[in-house]
């Protein structure tokens, strides 16, 4: 299986940046890893082993990217505008740094954007905002409102809200949304979550696929057993829904 690393200094980020590519050809697979996790997470957690086959036989390219969770949401030295300033970024380093970067190596038309846990809203607050770049979205155990308060989750932003926190939070802007290309593209993407029957953030999902179907927007939620919030259920969901 083809395995590069790769590393630059982001202009818009400051900092070194860090990825690693995995497969030679087919979809490209946009991946961001968990609140702790680093852009080796998905191949040490053996996930990307549970694609090795569609990766060997060209199906899927797999771009494993720095997640910066301890400099945005999770920054807690930061006030919390300057974590959504950092997020924002962020975002703007993956439009113009990373996706370029994944166009210029593989022609491929379709770009999928996967992520687990605080990935998966990382993923879902990309796609949902700028749908016309993206033909599918593969989020596992997310939480998609990063202000809701569930058990020991604490608002992360600590009651800071403001225009970007809002249009950042794909469960506030979405009912916000009624016609446009914006709708309209997000219809085309192919969206799958999945979340367990036990994890905290399980009635969040519910509330994202009923505001998704509200604005006809198609969409597939898989409930799996349990909490389903580890490394070994999502090595089966990625050889599923991926």
């Amino acid at each position: 299986m083809n395995r590069e690393y790769l590393r630059w200094h982001s202009p818009r980020l400051h900092r070194e940046m860090e990825l690693l590519v995995f497969g030679h050809a087919g979809a490209k697979v946009l991946m961001f890893p968990t609140r702790d996790g680093r852009f080796w997470e998905y191949e040490r957690i053996g996930l990307v082993a549970s694609l090795a086959h569609k990766l060997e036989a060209g199906q899927l390219q797999l771009y494993c990217i720095e997640g910066l969770a301890a400099e945005t949401f999770y920054g807690f030295d930061r006030h919390p505008a300057d974590r959504i300033h950092r997020h924002q970024a962020f975002e703007d380093y993956i439009l113009h740094e990373v996706l370029p970067l994944m166009a210029a190596r593989n022609g491929h038309d379709c770009t999928i954007v996967h992520g687990c846990s605080l990935g998966a809203f990382q993923a879902a607050s990309l796609v949902f905002r700028h749908p016309h770049l993206f033909r599918k979205l593969v989020a596992f155990s997310g939480r998609y409102d990063l202000t809701l308060r569930v058990e020991a989750f604490s608002d992360l932003f600590d009651g800071y809200y403001d225009s970007a926190v809002y249009f950042h939070t794909p469960t506030h802007f979405l009912p916000g949304l009624h016609h446009g290309w914006q709708l309209d593209k997000l219809r085309e993407v192919e969206i799958v979550m999945t979340i367990g029957n036990a994890d905290p953030f399980l009635d969040n999902n519910h509330y994202l696929s009923r505001l998704l179907s509200d604005k006809q927007v198609g969409h597939q939620l898989h409930v799996w057993d349990g909490r389903a919030h580890r490394a070994s259920a999502w090595r089966k969901m990625a050889a599923l829904y991926i």
